[in-house]
């Protein structure tokens, strides 16, 4: 009964869903195409019964990559079909992968929809990142007998507090999962309290201890540090949203005063704000290039040397551009977002600064700041003087940072873990 309600109200709101779809559409254009997808019309794959791997964006599909090329290695005639939510995600799967899978838009949690895309997918296991759960996708999907695996999955206090108050739909949804393979105990616990068996959760650690960071990103981040920015100091602010530029904008200044030739690469998370970054910037006064101007040219220059902010406008260069910083601020975390990943600056062996909205990785963050390699801030003052103290001391901020990078090096293992599981029902 609750999941009946709660289809009916879906369908009651989906003028006000695709109007929200149009109002995104105003400001990304790519959420104009391939709108039929998102209601199960696509043509089918030429292979069916493969692996159904759902990434909602960018995050997801970056976290859920080896387990996809793990599964394209070893098993090369399984047809393997991910699914997004955002052109982002959309944009990275394809630059990861190309044509060696299925790409398509993940249908709205309708039956109608959600019935069509299984009838042209027909997939053997089905693999959920992190935490799109979606009522209707779960329960459809494991009526069929298709497992449902929930990987590298995170549940903060805040999130299980709403499910909760969904009450038995919550209990419906989370008891169909076949198996939770959870980031931490304190996450387990949640889905258990939500309605979870007890036999099929499985606490792993998260999968984003096992980044890997390819030897020729290494030499293509030194090169580019090199021939592009040159020695100056560097400090990138990775995944920012709106709210946090102007705090960034302003430490960055602050930093200025001391350090003139210091460089700022502000990356902001969704590119329909690209624009409105760069014109922020401008109103600071501060001399700009973008890095997207750098890869149309045909040789690569170093940047003008009065240059004081680079806007990371591509898509798909992060990982890059952390390579070629000295310090790292994960956005996100200066308003209630909940922060984004800090693993990644981590792998590199920066040391990282976030502000203090965190509770979506509230447990790495504590496991960083434990260590020593990250610290939280709450103000442009408190931001700048972080950065001053790190640039001025080079051998503390190495050793913060080498301490961040041993804890990612300490916690490898939970993806051959999840493989295993995700392995054992493909072969069941």
């Amino acid at each position: 009964m609750a999941r009946f309600l709660y289809t009916a109200f879906f369908y009651l709101i989906l003028p006000l869903v695709l109007l929200r779809l149009f109002w995104r559409a105003s400001q990304a254009p790519a959420y104009r195409q391939r709108i039929a997808e998102r209601f199960g019309f696509f043509r089918a794959p030429t292979k069916t019964g493969g692996l159904w791997v759902h990434a909602v964006s960018v995050g997801e599909s970056i976290a859920a990559a080896p387990v996809i090329e793990h599964f394209l290695a070893h098993n090369p005639d399984l047809p393997v079909v991910v699914t997004t939510m955002t052109p982002t995600g959309s944009e990275r799967v394809r630059a990861m992968f190309g044509d060696r899978v299925f790409h398509v838009y993940a249908p709205y949690d309708l039956p109608d929809a959600i019935a069509r895309f299984l009838n042209r997918v027909q997939p053997r296991v089905a693999v959920i990142m992190e935490t799109e759960i979606w009522p209707n996708m779960v329960c459809q999907t494991a009526a069929r007998g298709i497992p449902v695996v929930l990987a590298n999955a995170r549940l903060s206090a805040r999130s299980a507090r709403g499910y909760g108050r969904l009450g038995s739909l919550s209990r419906d949804v989370f008891s169909r999962f076949s198996q939770v393979v959870a980031q931490s105990a304190a996450d387990g616990a949640r889905f258990v309290d939500l309605g979870l068996a007890e036999s099929k959760l499985t606490v792993s650690g998260s999968i984003k201890f096992d980044l890997d960071i390819p030897t020729q990103l290494r030499d293509q981040a030194i090169a580019l540090r090199r021939d592009w920015l040159g020695a100056r100091p560097v400090w990138i602010a990775a995944s920012t949203h709106a709210g946090e530029d102007e705090i960034l904008l302003a430490a960055h200044c602050k930093l200025l005063a001391q350090y003139p030739d210091a460089l700022l690469i502000l990356v902001p998370r969704h590119p329909e704000r690209f624009a409105k970054v760069a014109e922020l910037i401008a109103g600071y006064d501060l001399p700009l290039q973008r890095r997207s101007t750098v890869l149309t040219a045909k040789v690569l220059t170093p940047l003008v040397s009065d240059t004081s902010v680079v806007l990371g406008d591509t898509m798909g260069e992060l990982l890059l551009l952390l390579g070629c910083a000295d310090i790292a601020f994960v956005g996100g975390s200066l308003i209630e977002h909940g922060g984004h990943n800090s693993l990644e600056p981590a792998a590199w062996g920066l040391p990282v600064v976030t502000g203090l909205s965190d509770f979506n990785f509230a447990e790495i963050s504590a496991m960083l700041m434990a260590a020593g390699g990250l610290e939280k801030i709450e103000s442009d003052a408190a931001l700048a003087e972080q950065l001053l103290a790190w640039f001025a001391d080079p051998v503390c901020r190495q050793r913060q940072g080498a301490a961040a990078k041993q804890v990612v090096d300490n916690n490898r293992g939970a993806l051959q873990r999840l493989l295993a599981i995700i392995d054992g029902y493909l072969r069941a």
